[in-house]
């Protein structure tokens, strides 16, 4: 019944509007009310086009943002590639730099026939002697590769061929206790025999006492025994041993090759060994 009631009264409140609203209209007053009202009610229009312009702008500038965010990753993205792009550049043109700087060598060293090698494996392998310090080349018999080849790079010797595969081969380096290089001291010629040291330096033995050797002298090959060719740069003398009691001196010598940081190598395939000189490689170790 109260339910009846209200909608009665509802009836009657929204007629009676409508009669004032037509005796406003009829008379003229309409525009009075319409101003009116739009006095009242212009806050409200204000503050809700604002609100909706700050709705508009919050939706826009997330749209924004999840626009930027996939751009950065995108860009991130070449950004990773052109890294990684430039890295290989630079790897390929400092290796391409080692391979002008060998063929160079080859170029000023045209007394013999080269072959280029890779360095793929470093080994210490543990002998029944002494620990042979050696390196492993991607090159063969397959190749033209022998026993007892001298292996070189543009900065001096690196040793000689001991072992030989059809597709490897083992190279015995100068720095093995068992690896003996005649050597000569540039400056005045002395002779010596370069030795290697497990764990240390190689010194050249069997210099004369009367001879006169500093730091800093440059050792080459002086080609005697034939098992290296003469004039390959070998190493520098770092520190000189003289005792007067003793028939010879001895020098500690610095490799102009550093070891550890071989990559490429060049064998000489034309140098010829002195009859016995492969026998007697087949021996070491």
């Amino acid at each position: 019944m109260k339910q009846v009631s209200a909608r009665t009264l509802l009836f009657f409140v929204l007629a009676a509007i409508c009669v004032v609203l037509l005796i406003l209209s009829s008379s003229g007053h309409m525009g009075a009310v319409e101003g009116a009202f739009s006095r009242i009610s212009r806050p409200f229009l204000i503050t809700s086009s604002g609100l909706g312009r700050q709705i508009g702008n919050v939706f826009t500038t997330a749209r924004d943002l999840a626009t930027l965010r996939a751009r950065n990753q995108q860009l991130q993205a070449q950004a990773d590639t052109l890294t990684i792009d430039n890295l290989r550049l630079k790897e390929v043109e400092s290796e391409n730099e080692r391979f002008r700087t060998l063929l160079r060598f080859a170029q000023l060293n045209p007394t013999y026939d080269f072959r280029g090698g890779q360095v793929i494996a470093r080994v210490i392998g543990k002998g029944p002697s002494n620990y042979l310090a050696t390196i492993n080349i991607d090159l063969g018999s397959e190749h033209g590769i022998q026993p007892g080849m001298p292996v070189v790079t543009e900065r001096g010797l690196v040793g000689r061929v001991h072992k030989v595969g059809p597709v490897s081969s083992t190279v015995l380096l100068i720095t093995d206790p068992s690896s003996g290089v005649q050597s000569l001291i540039q400056r005045n010629r002395l002779v010596g025999v370069i030795n290697g040291r497990a764990g240390a330096p190689p010194v050249m033995d069997y210099i004369p006492q009367d001879g006169e050797v500093s730091v800093g002298d440059l050792i080459i090959t002086s080609g005697l025994g034939g098992t290296f060719p003469k004039n390959l740069v070998v190493g520098q003398v770092v520190d000189v041993h003289q005792r007067d009691y003793e028939m010879f001196q001895q020098a500690t010598i610095r490799p102009t090759v550093n070891f550890d940081r071989l990559e490429f190598v060049l064998v000489i395939t034309n140098f010829k060994l002195q009859p016995g000189q492969p026998d007697e490689l087949e021996g070491v170790g």
